[in-house]
């Protein structure tokens, strides 16, 4: 199955949710918000929302400044 994650294709062998993903893409999750097709997914699902093939991730990372 291929995501698309910021507009960059990842392929995978096997379904996995989102919060998977963070993991296999080595990614922190403090301080994002994804959206999956255009829709925010709360973070108290993550670790239920199941992934499609073809589907697109937006990810949003807070940036500290000042």
């Amino acid at each position: 199955m291929n995501i698309f994650v910021n507009d960059e294709s990842h392929p995978f062998s096997q379904p996995l949710t989102l919060l998977t993903l963070l993991n296999e893409l080595t990614l922190n999750p403090a301080g994002c918000a994804l959206a999956v097709n255009q829709v925010i997914i709360p973070r108290d699902s993550w670790s239920s929302h199941l992934l499609k093939d073809g589907d697109e991730i937006l990810l949003f990372q807070a940036i500290a400044g000042g």
